[in-house]
């Protein structure tokens, strides 16, 4: 049985503490433990913080342009110019879906993130590549990282003939989650794609993550559809609103009457902190239960050139846009890339304490507070026990 014992760690409150780690589970934690009677490997965690492993609950590892030379953004303002754009260029790059979500995937570890949900596109053009060419990353990072993967219909669902069948069949092939987008402005039909949507997730068994861009009234009346819906599948709790900018620039009144209603139905939010869309307002939404959880989005990609895969520079953007400066509001900022993104996507047995996975991140900060502000060096990374980076380098599995 595999023992290792990481010494002299500072635990998320200030506490001095010792993780002992066996069989990939947090076996004892407390200060000044012993490995004798363990026969544990030791690892002197040399006084890091040590913090639950970081949860992207939204990232697009196969749009990523990681292991290229830079490339200037060649896309325009609107959306339909981004989607357009990725199209025309999906065959030009020299590395493969494939190799270019698995050196951004590399990269996220590396920076402590241990769980991802990532969007795969899925379009008549493509049909279920890029899916496949994820299913193959996850299998070889399996050891490394928990990776869920949605079946995302990026350039809409009515208004291309086929792609519900691919969405289907995508599911069958591995996918774990549903996807959607902007059923008003993408497909111009609310009640067909989000009625497509649902008949397959529950048919399937599966829960649905749906992009949600659209501003101003049209947006809250996509994500009020989409908490009826939830409600009325019997899908309560198995459903997310990616984005939901609408949020954050309702009124009172209409912003309260979601935010019910997503609270209702289980209808989670992930943001992603940056851009210049209105944000929602994390805390608001909290108040009321409502799950928001947060994560990368693009990363320098045809999208945006911006991004590295650091969750803690997210948490940090997502703080500062929010206005946030007490500790304690830095927690909340930490806990959308942890602790809430962990009960996004499941994670049953996530959290820094006996009898959980050990999944941990030891950082070169004295609180979490400094670790969301600062963004320091990642010293280990750990992933069921095992190192799988040090020193803020990914290491060879």
């Amino acid at each position: 049985m595999m023992k290792r014992l990481f010494a002299n760690l500072r635990g998320p409150t200030g506490v001095d503490v010792d993780i002992l780690v066996q069989d990939g589970m947090i076996a004892a934690m407390a200060p000044h433990l012993t490995p004798q009677p363990w026969d544990a490997d030791v690892v002197d965690g040399q006084g890091a913080l040590a913090l639950p492993g970081l949860v992207d609950g939204h990232i697009h590892l196969d749009k990523a342009l990681a292991g290229l030379p830079w490339t200037p953004h060649p896309a325009g303002p609107e959306r339909s110019s981004r989607i357009e754009t990725e199209k025309a260029l999906r065959g030009e790059w020299p590395l493969s879906v494939a190799e270019r979500a698995a050196h951004l995937l590399r990269q996220c570890i590396a920076l402590g993130t241990t769980a991802l949900r990532t969007h795969v596109d899925i379009d008549p053009d493509i049909g279920l590549a890029h899916l496949h060419a994820i299913l193959r990353v996850k299998e070889q990072f399996k050891d490394q990282v928990d990776l869920q993967i949605v079946a995302f219909p990026q350039s809409g669902v009515s208004r291309c003939p086929g792609t519900a069948d691919l969405l289907d069949m995508a599911i069958a092939e591995g996918a774990d989650l549903l996807g959607g987008i902007d059923p008003l402005t993408m497909d111009g039909d609310l009640d067909g794609q989000l009625d497509t949507l649902f008949a397959i997730a529950s048919r399937r068994g599966v829960g649905l993550d749906v992009h949600l861009h659209d501003p101003g009234p049209q947006g809250l009346i996509e994500i009020a559809a989409l908490a009826e819906r939830a409600k009325a599948y019997g899908m309560e709790g198995q459903a997310t609103v990616s984005h939901g900018f609408s949020l954050g620039a309702a009124e009172d009144t209409d912003f309260d009457r979601t935010g019910d209603m997503m609270a209702a139905s289980g209808v989670s939010l992930v943001t992603h902190g940056g851009g210049a869309a209105p944000l929602p307002p994390v805390k608001r939404l909290r108040s009321k239960g409502v799950c928001v959880f947060a994560g990368n989005d693009n990363v320098r990609d045809t999208w945006s050139p911006y991004g590295n895969g650091d969750l803690l520079e997210r948490a940090m953007l997502l703080a500062w846009r929010s206005g946030y400066r007490t500790d304690e509001d830095l927690a909340v900022a930490f806990d959308t890339i942890s602790g809430a993104g962990a009960q996004a996507l499941g994670l049953d047995d996530y959290g820094l304490e006996v009898g959980k996975r050990a999944d941990f991140v030891c950082v070169q900060a004295e609180t979490l507070a400094e670790a969301v502000v600062s963004r320091p060096h990642r010293s280990w990374v750990v992933k069921r026990g095992e190192i799988v980076a040090q020193d803020g380098a990914w290491k060879r599995g």
